[in-house]
């Protein structure tokens, strides 16, 4: 879509032509990773593949996915690196991905990658939600340390919780979905009822419940592992809960945008995200990485966090996706924080 060569220009000097070219090519790659991850992640692609430039387009995995939706008959991206993969599901379907088969395409986990022969996509990590639990302000509150998701729809936690929003954040949408597939549809509606009375706000950041408990804005945010993690290690005063009756989890994603003029750059681009140089990478930050047996544990991160992985049906929560967040808008939007 945007190559940019930079040509030197000829210049006759004494009868002599002499000619140079510089070619760089510039790939626009949509992302909902961390934005403090961005610039770490290019670097270390660029270290391999210096002529190949990223500009990244970052959001959260909602607004990112509604972005490439509207962009179907004119895309704008050539390829996607830090995705959920509900959302790419969601693309497969709409015929948006461009098939490929990386190097190393063997040394995935199957839960890793897509069952089509070759691919759509395939996940890099795996993101999971949790609790975070501010315990200066939940002694000053006098709040008990919850353990499992419905002692969150106790009285005493009444107006003490923060969550995302799932039409704009991952995070949110796979705990709805985790929810609904956990508890069943029925009471898995019942359980976001009595949770909802209780929510102080919902975010439109899958990060943001975390940092604000991280903050002492608000005594419980309903976020994923690796931000709470981060905050820890930052010194704040959390406890990080996995709910004893499981958490939900997505992966993150890669894939090819069809239509894309670059694309042996973007293959050169999804060849790397599965290497191990690229999962050494995202095990600094994730506890659960496509290639099994790769994964080192990750400071601060709870034990256990596999175990507690609920079998997830990503093609289920791809398919309902729009019936869901439609559902949860009607019910429970009124609470969410204004968009920025």
């Amino acid at each position: 879509m945007k190559v940019y060569s930079r040509l030197l220009c000829a210049f006759a000097l004494g009868g002599i032509v002499i000619t140079a070219a510089n070619a760089e090519t510039h790939l626009t790659v949509y992302t909902a990773f961390e934005a403090d991850q961005l610039q770490d992640y290019a670097a270390r692609f660029n270290a391999e593949h210096p002529d190949i430039k990223i500009e990244w387009v970052r959001d959260s995995t909602g607004i990112i996915t509604a972005k490439l939706l509207a962009e179907k008959d004119n895309p704008q991206a050539d390829a996607i690196w830090g995705l959920a993969a509900t959302s790419l599901l969601l693309m497969k379907s709409e015929g948006m991905l461009e098939p490929y088969a990386p190097k190393g395409l063997d040394q995935l986990d199957e839960r890793f990658r897509d069952e089509a022969n070759p691919p759509s996509w395939v996940g890099l990590d795996a993101w999971v939600a949790s609790i975070c639990f501010n315990t200066v302000e939940g002694k000053r509150l006098k709040l008990p340390k919850p353990t499992s998701w419905q002692d969150l729809t106790k009285p005493v936690y009444k107006g003490h919780v923060a969550m995302p929003n799932p039409n704009s954040s991952g995070t949110g949408f796979l705990d709805v979905s985790s929810w609904l597939q956990l508890f069943g549809e029925e009471k898995g509606w019942k359980f976001m009822d009595a949770l909802h009375e209780n929510m102080a706000f919902y975010t439109h950041s899958g990060s943001k419940p975390c940092k604000d408990a991280a903050r002492g804005e608000i005594p419980i945010g309903i976020s994923f592992a690796y931000r709470a993690a981060q905050s820890k290690a930052e010194g704040a005063p959390l406890d990080i809960i996995i709910p004893t009756e499981g958490i939900g989890w997505d992966m993150e994603a890669a894939a090819i945008v069809k239509g894309t003029f670059n694309a042996d750059a973007a293959k050169t681009l999804m060849d790397w995200t599965v290497s191990k140089e690229a999962m050494k990478m995202y095990n600094q930050n994730y506890a659960v990485v496509a290639i099994d047996g790769m994964a080192k544990p990750v400071k601060y991160f709870p034990e256990g966090i596999s175990k507690a992985m609920i079998k997830n049906d990503f093609e289920w929560a791809a398919q309902n996706r729009t019936r869901i967040l439609t559902e949860w808008q009607k019910r429970y939007d009124t609470k969410s924080e204004p968009k920025s």
